[in-house]
């Protein structure tokens, strides 16, 4: 009986050892995507800020051509629109897509100014334009970090044996990157003046 008991013991072990690995390699894995969520969380946050800015500026930017631009109104009623959605977004997907619209908004506000060589020595001009391109290389700078973060996370639940705590956890696939818009890609037309 001794024996049995020996054998039966050393078995309830093993299946205690196997049973606490299993779960603490189930729980490592888990905060491991716990953290990378958090990781969106606020490299998300890094991203909205920097929008924000950019929001915040745009109105003085405005201001400042509608005294040269008084007849490009379309342009200022779509920048304002375009602001107006990137404030009133609630998810990365809609923020993301609102900024597409502001960009496409400014690119067109930017060819208005190329249309009045006063306005671009203006200083308040020239000076908001330089804060506004500041502002749009941080914004690259933080999309590209967004993006790595989201990716990262990405492959990390999509691996096995990640795969499987991850749909017991219920984490799932991160869709929302910033991506090229089908505009950006078209290649300009120039042409120089004879």
């Amino acid at each position: 009986m001794s024996r049995g008991w020996t054998i039966a013991t050393v078995l309830i072990g093993v299946l205690a050892l196997l049973a606490l690995a299993v779960t603490s390699t189930f729980f490592s894995r888990r905060n491991e995507m716990v953290r990378q969520k958090e990781a969106i969380q606020g490299s998300w946050s890094q991203v909205d800020v920097v929008l924000q800015r950019r929001a915040d500026l745009i109105p003085n930017l405005v201001e400042t051509v509608k005294g040269y631009a008084a007849h490009e109104q379309k342009i200022f009623e779509d920048l304002a629109n375009a602001r107006a959605a990137l404030m009133g977004g609630r998810t990365p997907a809609e923020r993301i897509a609102a900024n597409q619209q502001l960009e496409g908004a400014l690119a067109r506000l930017l060819v208005v100014v190329e249309n009045y060589p006063n306005l671009k020595a203006n200083e308040n001009f020239l000076r908001l334009q330089d804060e506004l391109a500041g502002t749009e290389n941080r914004i690259a700078v933080e999309r590209r970090r967004y993006n790595q973060v989201v990716q990262d996370y990405n492959t990390y639940v999509q691996l096995f044996p990640n795969n499987l705590v991850a749909g017991i956890s219920g984490f799932q696939r991160e869709e929302a990157y910033f991506r090229t818009s089908e505009e950006a890609r078209q290649v300009p037309q120039v042409q120089f003046a004879r």
